[in-house]
């Protein structure tokens, strides 16, 4: 394997340890796809460091496992937004 891409796998690595950084977040951090960021962090740096590896799974472990209330929460957000400008407007069309 390349040097750069184990670097980056071991830089990924700790970054999504030091700051519990989904998959996407970390690529956005990084410029690089989501795709690139789960083969680093799951088939590749398992064989460069095993130790870090362990540690970077638990933390992903975690995402998943509350991805379906964070998904009901953004959702729950939107549609608030969405009567909040309905409401707006109401309001906008009794005054004029």
């Amino acid at each position: 394997m390349r040097q750069d891409i184990q670097e980056r796998c071991i830089c990924l690595g700790q970054y999504i340890l030091r700051t519990g950084a989904t998959v996407r977040a970390a690529a956005e951090h990084f410029g690089i796809s989501k795709s690139s960021v789960h083969k680093d962090v799951h088939d590749r740096l398992r064989g460069i460091h095993p130790g870090l590896y362990a540690e970077v799974q638990e933390i992903l472990e975690y995402h998943h496992a509350v991805r379906h209330l964070r998904g009901g929460a953004a959702t729950r957000r939107r549609w608030r937004m969405i009567r909040n400008q309905m409401a707006g407007k109401k309001q906008n069309e009794s005054i004029s």
